[in-house]
């Protein structure tokens, strides 16, 4: 169904800072590219949370009827420590520090990224190219930007010159950036750097004798800037323009930036119609840091097996948590808000579950044909999740007005009502149905909280053996129990 013929989608263009209507290159058809993961280590879940956002997107896009060709790509080269020019390749580094191949080390965390998204129900993309796998592509891209003017060649080395593209272009207008702030705030350069300006960067960087993944080139053995990958990749398979281009809010500059400057220089057009950037996820109001430990990963959270977190999580429950902010937001990851989605995820299960036993009446006392266009309303509006999702709690008040009586609806509108719940719960925010019986970790705190109770009564009989045994033998088992003001909590050690 051509759906997206009758709903006019509004997003947010990160280029233009305004929110847009919607209007594909071609009619019925999107083309859409989103930075994937350097494959140098476990995802984490900043990164699973950005993917998310565009996984709903997706979902919504192809719900209305769309033909979308989603591209995401795996960087298993060229990406630097400090996100530029200087510093070792993270994916080699990895690989020196373990003893193994490179490729040993993108294909560990390749099939991590995958195991984890699969186990939050993300939909594959349609086309998932790597950096390594496209090094013609970008050797080619290089010459055109070369023979355009807007790069050179230093000791087997090319840069982007920044200023020269500058003088005909606007550096920055992605990141609203001028590039006068820039040189004002940049270090002058050392005299041990290539570069002709600190602002420029590497489209190919000369391999110096003990890098290992290297490539032949007309400028000699290298390896492609990590900026240059997207643009070559996205435009492969998109086109030289094509409709939305997303990814973290980090990437915004320089990464973004330095894909659009490329392929202005190159093809001397802007590559994409709109931008989208997905926000931070914070663990307990302060930024994610492996450096501060201030950090959990998926795998932690989804067995509880973490510091922070009372309890392990369902991964529907987390995916839950995350559609209650929208996407442009900063998300703050805390064990109240994960709890609190868990109850509402459960609430809106219940109902869910429940519809089957409705029984139908001649006349309908809610109006559920308004009530589906506000959940189209709100997807329309930026995919507007959290407001999707208040509109699903409006639906549960009905199914449960419906349950006890005191409202009424006929066969066709209670079989609208089951089909839009389900298709946004489902098919749009790609929730699961679990039930709470269905999950393991509920019965695991369930038969926990038995035991603190027995706890907590052998302390208040002054049983102070028994107690102890309790708490004992639980932390062999690796549950941790931790006494607080407002009681005792448990986390899996």
């Amino acid at each position: 169904m051509q759906l997206y013929k009758d709903h006019q989608i509004k997003i947010y263009n990160s280029l233009t800072g305004t929110k847009e209507t919607f209007k594909s290159i071609t009619e019925g058809y999107i083309g859409m590219y989103v930075c994937g993961p350097t494959v140098y280590s476990n995802v984490h879940l900043g990164n699973v949370r950005t993917f998310m956002s565009f996984d709903m997107i997706f979902r919504y896009l192809k719900h209305l009827g769309y033909k979308v060709r989603y591209v995401r790509n795996i960087t298993d080269a060229g990406h630097l420590e400090n996100d530029a020019d200087a510093g070792e390749d993270k994916i080699t580094k990895k690989a020196r520090l373990e003893q193994i191949e490179p490729m040993e080390v993108v294909q560990r965390y390749t099939v991590d990224f995958h195991n984890i998204l699969n186990t939050f129900n993300f939909l594959p993309p349609s086309i998932e190219p790597t950096a390594t796998g496209h090094i013609i592509e970008q050797i080619e891209l290089i010459k055109d930007i070369i023979n355009n003017g807007f790069a050179y060649v230093v000791n087997g080395s090319v840069y982007f010159d920044v200023h020269k593209f500058n003088e005909t272009n606007d550096y920055g207008k992605l990141s609203k950036r001028k590039l006068e702030d820039l040189i004002h705030n940049t270090r002058e350069l050392d005299g041990q750097s290539d570069k002709k300006n600190p602002q420029d960067f590497a489209l190919w960087k000369k391999a110096e004798p003990q890098h290992i993944m290297r490539w032949p080139s007309p400028w000699g053995d290298g390896f492609p800037g990590w900026h240059l990958e997207c643009t070559a990749m996205s435009t492969k398979y998109l086109g030289d323009q094509f409709d939305i281009h997303g990814g973290g809010m980090d990437l915004k500059f320089p990464h973004h930036e330095c894909e659009i400057a490329q392929n202005e220089a190159a093809k001397g057009q802007s590559p994409v119609n709109y931008w989208m950037h997905a926000n931070m996820l914070e663990l307990n109001g302060q930024r994610m840091s492996k450096s501060t430990g201030n950090t959990v990963n998926p795998d932690e959270l989804l067995s509880g097996n973490n510091k922070f977190f009372s309890k392990a999580f369902a991964p529907s429950v987390i995916r839950f948590f995350i559609a209650q902010a929208h996407y442009r937001s900063v998300l703050d990851l805390t064990d109240d808000g994960l709890l609190a989605s868990e109850k509402g995820f459960f609430r809106l299960m219940d109902a869910i579950n429940f519809l089957d036993n409705l029984k139908a009446s001649e006349t309908s006392t809610i109006d559920i044909q308004t009530w589906k266009q506000a959940c189209y309303n709100a997807m329309n509006d930026d995919f507007n999740s959290p407001i999707l999702i208040a509109n699903l709690f409006e639906a549960v008040k009905y199914i449960n007005q419906i349950k006890e009586g005191t409202a009424s609806v006929t066969a066709e509108d209670l079989a609208l009502l089951k089909n839009t719940i389900n298709i946004f719960t489902f098919d749009v925010l790609g929730l699961e149905n679990v039930t709470k019986k269905e999950s393991g970790t509920d019965k695991l705190s369930s038969a926990v909280d038995i035991l603190i109770k027995l706890r907590q009564e052998a302390r208040a009989n002054k049983d102070f053996a028994l107690s102890d045994k309790i708490r004992d033998e639980l932390a062999e088992a690796g549950i941790m129990l931790k006494d607080g003001k407002e009681g005792t909590t448990f986390s899996l050690s």
